[in-house]
């Protein structure tokens, strides 16, 4: 893919924008790159590469809130946060593993893709701790919505409609969000020798306790739920949530085994290095077990469970014909959605990488794209061919 421009800040990304524009050149937005292979492999597109763009601009921990440009590595967000004891509450995934990238994950991409980790079944997703966001549209006009503060919106909330639009509504520049304190102790509570089925019920018995589940991911035979708190508080929740499995054989990891296994679970390890397609498919979480049995008998296909069941992550051999079909079809009374994270590229050009929509709906999204991007010149191939 050819370079079309490398803009160092705003005014730059802006006047790149209007250049592209007037010339009718296609952009595919690259900061980190960690993406890049999801969605349709484009040849007439050129990469407007967003890395310069960096930079943490305010951080303040009294507040609970960090400002940064979107080019600004999530590592650095990570040890900026981790030196005043705060977090990410909604753990975004590293797909670099699963994807195969080299990049750095930067906060822009994770803004712009909604990327959210095992926590966000208890905590919620990106958008729902993206404070303000700023971004360059279509045209080129830089646009700025929010601010530093939860408050109520009136008109079109640009924050929550450019978190999840993968770019194709604007370019984020600049984000603010909102952090929380990181826990005093984190432990998982395991029960081994457990299949789907069996998973699925426990975790719709243990994540509706008041015992605060911030993790529930199945795995290789393994239920993992992760259990947070004050330390006597962890050992009270262990207890009574081992008080409601008598039955199950349970162990307790700790320490840097527990943080590489939510790591694990979050950057979807057990499919790294693969060359099988890779679908993470959101459904109700009793519905889980039936999609998981169709889909193995039907694709061969290989699960891994996350967020107690909502999230099921699928490994399906590549050479499967009708895959997208047979995936999406299998999904229960169609109440749910399944999104093409990993795929070759034949499979990338024939299928979109996201759940169609109800007719209304892309008429909707299809509005919205022709009004901050009107030429179609953001990321084609993602959101819309």
């Amino acid at each position: 893919m050819n370079a079309f421009a490398a803009p160092a800040d705003e005014s730059a990304i802006s006047e790149a924008v209007r250049d592209a524009s007037a010339q009718n050149i296609r952009l595919r937005l690259v900061a980190g790159g960690t993406r890049s292979t999801i969605g349709k492999p484009l040849k007439d597109v050129r990469s407007l590469d967003l890395a310069a763009n960096a930079g943490i601009t305010r951080y303040e921990p009294g507040a609970l809130t960090i400002e940064a440009r979107a080019g600004t590595p999530i590592r650095e967000i990570e040890a900026a946060l981790a030196a005043e004891n705060q977090m990410l509450p909604f753990e975004p995934v590293d797909h670099r593993a699963l994807l195969g990238g080299t990049g750095e994950p930067t906060v822009g991409g994770v803004v712009a893709c909604n990327i959210s980790g095992p926590r966000r079944f208890l905590s919620g997703a990106c958008r729902d701790f993206l404070l303000g966001v700023r971004l360059v549209d279509g045209r080129g006009r830089i646009l700025k919505n929010g601010g530093r503060v939860m408050k109520n919106v009136t008109g079109l909330d640009l924050t929550k409609l450019s978190c999840g639009a993968y770019g194709t509504l604007g370019i984020v520049t600049e984000v603010s969000l909102k952090v929380l304190p990181r826990s005093e102790r984190s432990v998982t509570l395991q029960f081994a020798g457990v299949d789907v089925p069996q998973a699925a019920r426990l975790f719709a018995r243990t994540i509706t306790t008041p015992f605060e589940v911030s993790g529930a991911s199945w795995m290789n035979g393994i239920a993992n739920l992760r259990v947070e708190g004050l330390g006597m508080q962890v050992d009270y929740r262990l207890s009574k949530l081992r008080a409601l499995f008598p039955d199950y054989a349970s162990s307790v990891l700790e320490g840097d085994a527990h943080h590489s296994l939510w790591a694990a679970v979050r950057d979807v390890h057990v499919f790294a290095g693969g060359a099988d397609s890779v679908w993470r498919v959101s459904v109700k979480p009793t519905d889980a077990p039936k999609l998981v049995a169709e889909l193995k008998t039907r694709l061969s296909a290989r699960a891994m469970l996350d967020q107690g069941g909502a999230v099921v992550w699928l490994a399906v051999p590549s050479d499967s014909p009708d895959q997208a079909v047979i995936v999406r079809g299998a999904i229960p009374g169609g109440q749910g959605y399944a999104t093409l994270v990993r795929g070759n590229d034949a499979l990338r050009l024939s299928v979109p990488a996201f759940q169609p929509q109800h007719p209304r709906l892309e008429q909707i999204s299809e509005g919205l794209r022709r009004q901050f991007d009107p030429q179609q010149i953001l990321n084609p191939g993602l959101m819309a061919a």
